[in-house]
């Protein structure tokens, strides 16, 4: 296997691997399995999943609802989209809006687009028609593909943006011939779509395209801007991130060197959304860089998690906490999780009984694995931090992938912090973003360079260090309360009330209070099956509040039968806070 990954490296052109210094002062390198430094080749994203299907042709690229495409299918498949697209009249760095769920027509797009040098800006298909409009002109996009479920939305503010051509695609698309009938036939789209001068269905944009096996791709720099995904920014608004090749490229070479279940020819579940960073980068670039099967999901609802695992059989898994405690419910036998490899954790901290619980849960349905906290932002591509396989802390979020700087820096000043010390979570390497679109302002804010010139990403983000290099996360630096001038950290209080029995989720909010500013509000969803009763009430109060400083306690405490989530699965605590302002 290891000569198979030396082949495999040298394989992509001018990436070589050579030994690190042992005298780095990075604390964490001693955890490394494999002390590597990489070297990342000038490469596009498209060329980078060209040398994969290349090298393994015969291997499966992705999984659809029971059809499996090969590698040299997937190429292929790519390269006439891209033609297609030439002959639209889709020229290099165009930006071109990608509405789409997991379906293969979307990442086959997604490359196509990257293979012609332009750029793909993704957005979610939920998003409102405002929401639409805002993405559609913030990036110029001249061209959209978008799930026909929303086209309505999509060609109801057309009109007010630059778009020339909506491209529109189905569910269906990249069935197997029977299930897309019977698909069209139960649905009936074909009566939902109404026909716009504006708008092709994806199978009349394909009859457009004209290429030979020779057909090439336009050739673009790895620090060229590639991908434009979405996120909150600093300040709350939509703000859309430019990400390069490198950041991409970097993500999927990092993963694959700290991530030694990811190999070629292994599979991994694709649930997470292809708008959001981790969805994109460590769901679907990571393993189709490394020769992996993704099984492709377009629609996910936690409750049948568990079948998905036994239908599929995976290897590697990647998830949000709320999406391990659908885990925890599933109905599975005692060897359904066998071929489970790898579980891997972001989007919020897990508490010690809480990683316990899913650990405990996969040994009895005969996985070997345990599950790994990571974190990352979109930022900085989606991942850049996760627990080794060799060491785990409690409430850790992992030490940093390789060929990436983290440093804690006081929130007062630019004075990095001790170990131990909380601090603004600061982080540098090949996966920071370009900066945000049209935000010369707020990228200034996040990206700044230290007297050696290195450029970090400010993260917005509360935490520490401690001596190992192991990093702990507090929580989002907007989210902390002052109160009476003491910082309370909501994040802390919450895995505080988790780890009661009868908990199973918390989030905790600041409201406003006459005098003290701003005081902790805990809302609290209690497992299935436990009454909520004013003894349960009285006991979860106590329980708190022997754990935490008498300044940190919630002032109030409000149980719910489910707490609000945002798209991704995390919990919505900014609608909460919007509660509370009425």
């Amino acid at each position: 296997m290891i000569e198979s990954l030396f082949d495999r490296i040298k394989d992509f052109g001018n990436t070589f691997v050579e030994s690190f210094s042992m005298k780095k002062k990075e604390p964490w390198y001693k955890y490394y399995s494999n002390l590597k430094k990489i070297n990342y080749p000038n490469l596009t994203l498209y060329e980078v999943i060209e040398k994969t299907s290349l090298a393994y042709p015969n291997n499966y690229a992705y999984e659809y609802f029971g059809k499996r495409v090969r590698y040299k299918e997937f190429l292929a498949s790519i390269k006439k989209t891209a033609s297609a697209l030439i002959e639209l009249g889709v020229k290099e760095n165009d930006r071109v809006t990608i509405c789409m769920p997991n379906t293969p027509v979307a990442i086959t797009m997604f490359y196509a687009i990257n293979m012609i040098g332009a750029t793909a800006s993704m957005i979610h298909p939920l998003s409102s028609e405002n929401e639409i409009k805002h993405y559609l002109n913030d990036s110029d996009s001249k061209y959209v593909l978008t799930i026909d479920l929303v086209y309505d939305k999509v060609i109801n503010v057309i009109d007010d943006t630059k778009v020339e051509k909506v491209i529109v695609s189905s569910v269906s698309d990249g069935m197997t011939n029977t299930k897309h009938t019977l698909y069209y036939f139960f649905t009936s789209r074909k009566n939902k779509i109404e026909k716009n001068e504006k708008a092709m269905f994806f199978n009349e944009l394909l009859r457009l395209a004209a290429y030979d096996k020779d057909f090439k791709g336009v050739k673009k720099d790895k620090n060229d801007e590639a991908v434009i995904l979405y996120t909150g920014g600093t300040t709350g608004a939509p703000k859309g991130i430019i990400l390069s090749n490198l950041n991409f490229n970097a993500l999927a070479m990092q993963a694959n060197s700290f991530i030694d279940e990811a190999v070629e020819g292994k599979s991994i579940l694709s649930i997470l959304p292809i708008f959001h960073g981790f969805g994109l980068g460590v769901s679907v670039h990571t393993p189709l860089y490394i020769g992996m099967k993704v099984i492709l999901i377009p629609s996910f609802s936690p409750r049948k998690f568990g079948h998905l695992l036994k239908k599929y059989h995976p290897n590697v898994i990647t998830g949000v906490p709320t999406l391990y405690e659908a885990l925890l419910k599933s109905k599975l036998g005692k060897h359904d999780l066998e071929s489970l490899q790898a579980v891997i954790s972001g989007g919020d901290v897990l508490t010690p009984d809480f990683k316990r619980e899913i650990d405990e849960f996969l040994k009895n349905h005969g996985s070997k694995a345990e599950v790994r906290c990571g974190y990352g932002l979109t930022e900085c591509t989606g991942a850049c931090l996760l627990n080794p396989v060799s060491r785990y802390k409690d409430y850790s979020i992992g030490i940093p992938f390789p060929d990436m700087q983290f440093k804690i820096v006081k929130l007062d000043s630019n004075r990095e912090a001790k170990f131990l010390e909380d601090g603004e979570i600061c982080v540098a390497g090949p996966t920071v973003m370009k900066g945000y679109l049209n935000g010369s302002d707020e990228t200034k804010k996040v990206l700044k360079k230290d007297k050696t010139g290195t450029l970090w990403l400010h993260t917005g983000d509360i935490g520490y260090m401690d001596e190992d290099g192991f990093v702990f996360y507090r929580q989002r630096r907007k989210r902390l309360i002052i109160s009476s001038g003491y910082n309370v950290y909501p994040s802390y209080i919450e895995s505080v009330i988790s780890s009661h029995e009868a908990v199973e989720s918390c989030v905790v909010i600041g409201i406003d209070h006459p005098y003290k500013k701003q005081v902790a509000k805990a809302y609290i969803v209690l497992k299935d099956g436990v009454k909520l009763t004013s003894s349960l009430k009285k006991k979860i109060k106590a329980y708190t509040e022997e754990r935490l400083v008498r300044y940190s306690w919630p002032y109030e405490y409000e149980y719910r039968k489910e707490l609000p989530k945002t798209l991704v699965g995390k919990i919505a605590y900014k609608e909460l806070e919007k509660e509370n302002k009425k």
